[in-house]
């Protein structure tokens, strides 16, 4: 396992939890890094990613506005700070992360990231 992502857990709904992922030396300062969900019966989706020269974000319609992603190269670590959360943020959180240059849009593409942690399960009471 490369990254291994910590910090799911259970929270009500309005709640806010913070999730972070630490990188394995081989994929430490990866260009860039990002957050999945899978919901139970659901395709993984994509949340957020960040770019490591000029940390450029990007968010899924659904989480923008209420999601952070940051990353500190220094300590290797990815972090994703969830606010007002609903149910509809029940899944297990992955992230990733990928060396790989491409346009934009591309990272909102699983199939382009390289490295996987192992999930988290957040889990939002109505």
């Amino acid at each position: 396992v490369q990254l291994q992502a910590s910090g799911g857990g259970l929270v009500q709904a309005g709640g806010s939890l913070s999730l972070s992922c630490g990188v394995a030396e081989r994929s430490k300062n990866a260009y860039v890094v990002g957050w999945f969900r899978q919901a139970p019966g659901k395709e993984r989706e994509f949340v957020a990613a960040i770019k490591r020269f000029g940390h450029q974000t990007f968010y899924s319609d659904s989480v923008k506005g209420r999601f952070t992603i940051s990353r500190d190269d220094a300590k290797n670590i990815q972090y994703l700070q969830m606010n007002s959360l609903g149910p509809e943020d029940t899944a297990v959180y992955y992230c990733a992360g990928t060396n790989k240059v491409l346009s934009d849009t591309r990272y909102l593409d699983r199939g382009v990231y390289t490295y996987w942690g192992r999930g988290t399960q957040v889990t939002v009471s109505s």
